[in-house]
């Protein structure tokens, strides 16, 4: 486990290799604020599951929905792929664990398709049982975050360990994932389609009922989560914010399509977003892109 990161009220802890196979990240943060705040949640090209360790986690569609009676709260978070920003409630003192877990592994460790959590968060307990419950009680117990990882890594690994090898995506489908990924999104989709032996036509098809997007649509995803961390990690060296030189290494064909794609994503542009994440990401919260794309 890395050291924990802090700065301006925030602690973030990294686990190293915590079921790898199924895990692209797993953070553990603590915040002591002045006063609340509101976190806008980027799309990523994984799912994600947050496990909060005192108060709850509360989830609107709209900054003013973080706070008010439309928020989803709940203290097991899981949430889907999806191409919409989401706005979390950020109250002052707060402890969790935020995983990235790969879409590949979503049916081995939940039991139900990506496609099923499409767009939208659920209570994790709904989906994982008492068994969710139990493991996030274990954890606020704990006393140090190795410790806090040690519980979930044996209750991650306990969910593999028990799905059937039918728990997993199609071969194709899995080949049609990582082939988009190892090409960062650039990658055109007939080539896609030529490389696992498919019409486009039923590539979309089993596809789109695996992961509940298409395959043009995780492939934008994808480039613009490699963009997103690109432009984080040049916040986090200290450099200038360079969107004509983050575009056009991340495939786009000029700056205006990826500030588009800040819109699109997002609801803001390039730099609104550095201005309004730049201390969650100083403090450590953002993920190495190249993690996605092993």
């Amino acid at each position: 486990m890395d050291g924990p990161d802090q700065g301006d009220g925030w602690e973030f802890a990294h686990a190293k290799a915590l079921v790898p196979d199924a895990v692209v990240s797993a953070v553990g943060y603590r915040s002591d604020l002045p006063a609340p705040a509101v976190h806008l949640g980027a799309p990523s090209p994984a799912v994600t599951l947050v496990l909060t360790l005192d108060e709850p986690i509360a989830a609107g569609s709209a900054p003013e929905d973080a706070f008010g009676p439309a928020a989803q709260s709940t203290h097991v978070a899981l949430g889907g792929l999806h191409t919409q920003p989401v706005y979390l409630a950020q109250p002052r003192v707060q402890t969790g664990v935020q995983l990235a877990v790969r879409p590949l592994a979503v049916r081995a460790l939940f039991g139900i398709s990506t496609a099923e959590l499409r767009q939208r968060q659920v209570d994790g307990r709904d989906v994982l049982g008492i068994g969710a419950e139990l493991v996030r009680e274990r954890m606020s117990e704990a006393g140090s975050w190795s410790e806090r990882f040690a519980v979930l890594d044996g209750y991650l690994r306990g969910l593999l360990d028990r799905a059937s090898t039918r728990c997993w995506p199609r071969p194709e489908v899995a080949e049609a994932w990582q082939w988009i990924a190892h090409h960062r999104g650039t990658g055109s989709i007939g080539g896609l389609a030529r490389h696992v032996r498919l019409s486009e036509r039923q590539l979309s098809a089993v596809f789109t009922a695996e992961f509940g997007l298409s395959p043009k649509a995780v492939s934008r995803l994808m480039r613009f989560e490699h963009a997103r961390q690109r432009v984080a990690g040049a916040v986090r060296a200290g450099g200038p914010l360079n969107i004509a030189d983050t575009a056009y290494a991340c495939g786009y064909a000029d700056h205006s399509h990826l500030v588009r794609d800040f819109h699109q994503y997002l609801g803001i542009a390039p730099s609104e977003w550095v201005a309004h994440e730049r201390r969650n990401i100083q403090a450590g919260a953002a993920q190495p892109a190249q993690e996605f794309w092993s």
